[in-house]
């Protein structure tokens, strides 16, 4: 019978290499929690797993230039931290009106908006951000649309009506994205709303 720590692993290799960050809540149902911690120490001793925070671990991939493992994405930590805790999480809007091609501006520093407490983790050299937002905010996690609320936030309402700007958004919007964003107008701030019609104009809410 395969032991705690061939299941962890089994688990984490279904996920693929460098993919996943997984926490030892991650595996309760393989065992109890010093059992589960005392797999993944060893794990970590002998080299197959890397920790990568407090109670954080990856399997990395391994550079091909740099021959050696890769930074652990800090996007799968997020949603391990999301995970353990039992919050909500995003990429902050600045990140978002990036991803929308509305600024070529990158964060320095990985930030993002959570429904949880404000903090900063230290993972693999790097500071993750985690401010506080109000549930206006918080409300779109996980809608395709949120996005394109967070780029909206962030330009402000003058900024946000420009020609330039709508031009950018309907070019990288999907019809999915448009047909979420009319059907939820009544959760946008009342600025937004026209902003809002104007870009899915036609599109059916159905």
């Amino acid at each position: 019978m395969a032991g705690i720590a061939d299941k962890i692993m089994r688990r984490i290799r279904s996920r693929g290499r460098g993919r996943w960050v997984c926490t030892p809540r991650d595996f309760l149902d393989l065992g109890s929690r010093v059992a589960v911690d005392q797999a993944l120490h060893r794990l970590v001793l002998a080299g197959t797993l890397r920790r990568v925070s407090r109670g954080l671990y990856d399997l990395p991939r391994m550079s091909a230039i740099l021959k050696r493992p890769a930074p652990v994405d800090i996007d799968a930590v997020v949603q391990a931290l999301a995970r353990r805790d039992g919050v909500t999480v995003m990429p902050d809007n600045v990140v978002a009106a990036n991803r929308l091609g509305l600024t070529t501006a990158v964060p320095a520093k990985a930030r993002y908006v959570t429904d949880g407490a404000s903090r900063r983790i230290e993972v693999d050299g790097r500071t993750i951000h985690l401010r506080h937002a109000p549930p206006g905010v918080m409300r779109w996690a996980g809608r395709p649309a949120a996005p394109v609320v967070q780029a909206l936030q962030w330009l402000g309402a003058d900024a946000a009506g420009s020609p330039d700007v709508f031009a950018a958004l309907q070019r990288n919007l999907s019809d999915q994205v448009k047909r979420n964003l009319a059907a939820n107008l009544r959760d946008l701030p009342g600025w937004a709303v026209p902003v809002a019609r104007r870009l899915v104009g036609d599109t059916a809410t159905a």
